[in-house]
């Protein structure tokens, strides 16, 4: 067995490790980490970039043409996930701070460690990496005015445009660029074919470091503020469960396979906080607070993580198809 099969044999044991090593660091040395900040969106380069790796280009050329998977991903994420947050987020309505947080991480579907999350479930980890610059794309696009309309004006006001484009430049554009390049070296000689093994290696060390530079730096700010953010534990606690069942139901109606059927409920779920923290990061003084709440949802939503990569390919989507089967294209091997 390879390095990287053994890896990701063990993954989530080392994202709960590093998670705890995480806890432990910012517990004992809470001055030390809060430094990390600025390590968050150059190792989320590295970790989207090697993702972006795991899957060859002439396959991810052949996912985008999927419209069925495409268009049901977009339909959860963007007319259902909406109407959902902001139902959900009702309880904090008249805490301005806590409902920008809540509503920036909920309305952003996740683009890097739920590709890893949806192959350990047996889901179509590729055609989900093929859909991501879409989801990025369309969600910066959507945002302030979601937030507009569920926050108000002021809230809209406060998301600028610069850190959005930045983040698709530095997270999704120049990883995969990089990767296509890497791949076309690896085709072309032996040094690339040897390069692109080790970094095969690298997914589940920088995924870990990734959860351990987050809740690292910024666990302090959730712990000095637990009683205003204790509010959102329950909504995010709940947002998972609702969107299970929404992720199943679409699946039926867009006639997807299971492994389609398994990346759409996992899109469905997972939200996009680490992405997102470093646009919360950025907001003006008066929402220290956001950050916090965003991480709140990374702590909540790992575990159930956990529990979705069992229950997922167990008893939510198992190996019969969900629903009756529709003509489309079709992502071959």
């Amino acid at each position: 067995m390879s390095v990287a099969d053994r890896l990701a044999r063990n993954q989530i044991a080392a994202y709960a490790v590093a998670s705890a090593a995480a806890v432990a660091a910012a517990v004992a040395r809470p001055d030390a980490v809060a430094g990390f900040d600025a390590a968050i969106d150059p190792v989320l380069a590295v970790l989207l970039y090697v993702t972006f790796l795991e899957v060859p280009f002439v396959r991810l050329r052949r996912a985008f043409t999927n419209g069925r998977f495409v268009g049901a991903a977009l339909a959860t994420n963007f007319l259902v996930v909406p109407v959902v947050a902001w139902a959900l987020t009702r309880p904090v309505a008249d805490e301005p701070v806590v409902l920008v947080g809540a509503l920036l991480v909920l309305l952003t579907p996740c683009v890097d460690y739920v590709i890893a999350f949806t192959g350990i479930a047996d889901g179509d980890a590729e055609q989900l990496t093929a859909t991501t610059p879409v989801l990025l794309l369309v969600q910066f696009a959507l945002l302030p005015g979601y937030l507009w309309l569920f926050a108000g004006p002021a809230a809209a006001a406060v998301v600028e445009a610069e850190p959005f484009l930045e983040a698709f430049a530095t997270l999704i554009a120049a990883p995969l660029a990089l990767a296509w390049t890497t791949e076309w070296w690896a085709e072309r000689s032996e040094t690339g074919r040897r390069a692109e093994t080790v970094l095969g290696t690298l997914p589940v060390p920088m995924m870990a470091l990734t959860l351990f530079v987050v809740i690292a730096s910024q666990l302090p700010r959730v712990t000095a503020s637990l009683d205003r953010i204790a509010a959102v534990v329950p909504i995010y606690a709940v947002f998972p469960i609702v969107m299970v069942a929404v992720g199943r139901v679409a699946a039926g109606v867009f006639g997807l396979d299971p492994g389609e059927s398994r990346a759409l409920v996992f899109t469905s779920v997972t939200r996009n906080s680490l992405v997102v923290l470093p646009l919360a990061l950025a907001l003006p003084d008066g929402y220290a607070l956001a950050p916090a709440v965003v991480v709140t949802q990374t702590l909540v939503e790992l575990a159930w993580m956990v529990a979705l990569t069992r229950a997922v390919p167990r008893w939510v989507v198992p190996s019969a198809p969900v629903g009756p089967s529709v003509p489309g294209p079709r992502v071959e091997d």
